[in-house]
């Protein structure tokens, strides 16, 4: 079966490893016929000060021109240009304009922050005590998501789209509601969503979506990518086979994956 990976990050996120080049070579040996390196897109210094975990416009620039270099040296697979971009909501500080999106062919859209705060965090993991606990964390991050996810903003796709499960902390109420809602923005939206393999590596020992919230997004008819999310080159493809079992387990018959043109494919998943 055809394998992709349409989120994966190198040395550029201030917190990876590895050149885009051998994030490349890694996807080749792993038989990878489609690759989206999706760098975490530029924060300022008042949201990430020193760039740890986000591109500066100094390394942006290399980190395209590496790409751009990768996609000639290894026509044996499509390697494309994107990114990973946070939705900060009333925080919004960097002046976009439609010529920042310019360069990439495939953008997802992140919910890593609510009301300033880097819920998913690791050092974070000990105050959500402070932010009203788990309960209330869970209802604020769904109106977040739901929110990015109806924004102007150009997402191909809503990456992760569970990610407050992240820590395994889990709601004492039934989330099928916020589910619901979720798969709904989607829909209204046209936005599609991603089943993110990292999860299953986490506290919460499940991908991004959990198989309920991903059955909520198939039934609204919203298609479906697939990604990694590695930090590192050796795990590029780590559980895309995984991945694609919960998605037909969910109902989906196809993944959708981007081109290098901009261009969206489907492979089935028979």
């Amino acid at each position: 079966m055809e394998l992709a990976c349409c989120h994966a990050h190198t040395v550029y996120s201030g917190h990876g490893e590895g050149s885009v080049e051998e994030l490349v070579q890694a996807a080749c040996a792993a038989g990878l016929s489609t690759l989206a390196v999706t760098e975490h897109f530029r924060l300022t210094e008042a949201w990430d000060p020193g760039h740890g975990f986000s591109l500066s416009r100094e390394t942006e620039r290399r980190y395209l021109d590496e790409v751009r270099a990768a996609q000639t040296a290894h026509p044996e697979i499509e390697v494309v240009c994107g990114c990973e971009v946070d939705w900060l909501g009333d925080g919004e500080d960097r002046g976009l304009t439609d010529d920042d999106w310019k360069p990439y062919a495939w953008i997802l859209g992140s919910v890593h922050f609510l009301d300033g705060w880097a819920f998913d965090a690791p050092d974070e993991r000990d105050r959500w005590g402070d932010h009203g606990g788990t309960d209330a964390i869970w209802r604020r991050y769904f109106d977040v998501w739901c929110e990015a996810a109806c924004s102007s903003f150009p997402f191909d796709a809503m990456s992760h789209p569970d990610l407050v499960k992240k820590f395994g902390f889990r709601p004492s109420f039934d989330p099928a509601p916020l589910y619901a809602r979720a798969a709904e923005a989607a829909r209204a939206a046209g936005r599609m969503v991603e089943v993110n393999t990292s999860g299953a590596w986490c506290a919460c020992a499940e991908m991004y979506p959990c198989l309920e919230l991903l059955q909520a997004f198939q039934r609204a008819g919203v298609e479906c990518s697939v990604g990694s999310d590695a930090h590192a080159p050796a795990n590029v493809a780590r559980g895309i086979g995984d991945a694609y079992r919960l998605m037909r387990a969910a109902g989906y018959r196809q993944v959708t994956v981007p081109t290098a043109d901009g261009d969206r494919r489907r492979i089935p998943l028979d």
